[in-house]
């Protein structure tokens, strides 16, 4: 009787969370489906999930007609710039709040976390302002900078890196190991799981980013593909299979990172959190 209690238990428990899975699916496949109907099959009723006929001419159109592959380019390179640098500087950051002594370690570190309860946009404008006067509007480096460091990494790095034993360090030190020797040989490789983990949610954040690069660049050669994608939405008219074909293409590179990535990522956020 227990045992059916139990298998009962975790039937149930399993059918719920397939129903959520499938729940969050659904928008997925409509918007895929979307972007292979031919116009007059995207407001057919009763609605068909599967194309019926399909076509490939919203994609063609996207690259021939959109500039979408130079779009495309330039969300590349600003999220791999901004994941790449703060991949080196929350590591430095973290390596010092987490291994090193020094007067106001914790009070520092507190007064980072504390900047995590300020909303975003209440720092667009003084950084705006910061950068109009350095003369960096209409620029990757003015999109990149803003987002070059962030406190989550930073505690994210230094949560992990306190597990690590300072037994090991010491014998570098004692081997005449230098610091970044040791941060770069040592210390990175055992933190795999939480690189992996910052690297999937500061790719994410800046792939997705649409509000500060709407803001910076006026200049449609500097569009991200966000906004790019919003221009597709017209004041009286929207290219419904355009601006889905665009939505699967934006969608894509995050659940490949993902896909590769999620074993560590599973294993980063157990451990970091765990960690005191």
């Amino acid at each position: 009787m227990k045992k059916l209690k139990n298998l009962l238990k975790i039937t149930s428990l399993h059918s719920v969370i397939l129903f959520f899975f499938l729940l969050t699916l659904v928008p997925f496949i409509w918007m895929v489906s979307t972007s292979l109907k031919p116009e007059e099959g995207i407001f057919a009723l009763p609605p068909q999930l599967i194309p019926h006929p399909y076509t490939f001419q919203y994609y063609k159109d996207l690259f021939e007609k959109v500039r979408f592959l130079a779009f495309f380019g330039n969300s590349l390179f600003i999220s791999v710039s901004i994941t790449l640098l703060n991949l080196i500087l929350n590591s430095l950051a973290a390596y010092a709040f987490a291994k090193h002594k020094f007067p106001g370690r914790e009070k520092i570190f507190s007064l980072l976390l504390l900047t995590m309860m300020v909303p975003g946009q209440v720092c667009m404008m003084p950084v705006f302002l910061i950068l109009k006067n350095m003369h960096l509007l209409n620029t990757f480096t003015g999109l990149i900078l803003p987002g070059s460091t962030s406190v989550f990494g930073i505690f994210l790095m230094r949560q992990f890196m306190k597990g690590i034993p300072n037994e090991i360090l010491e014998s570098a030190r004692m081997d005449g190991c230098g610091e970044l020797r040791i941060l770069w040989s040592i210390v990175l490789p055992l933190c795999r799981p939480a690189l992996a983990t910052m690297t999937i949610f500061t790719f994410m954040g800046a792939w997705n980013e649409f509000l500060w690069p709407l803001i910076i660049m006026t200049k449609e050669s500097g569009y991200t593909l966000p906004v790019a994608l919003a221009n597709l939405n017209g004041q009286h008219n929207t290219e419904w299979g355009l601006l889905m074909s665009g939505s699967v293409i934006v969608i894509l590179p995050i659940l490949l990172l993902f896909v590769f990535m999620q074993r560590y990522f599973v294993k980063g956020m157990v451990l970091s959190g765990i960690k005191g």
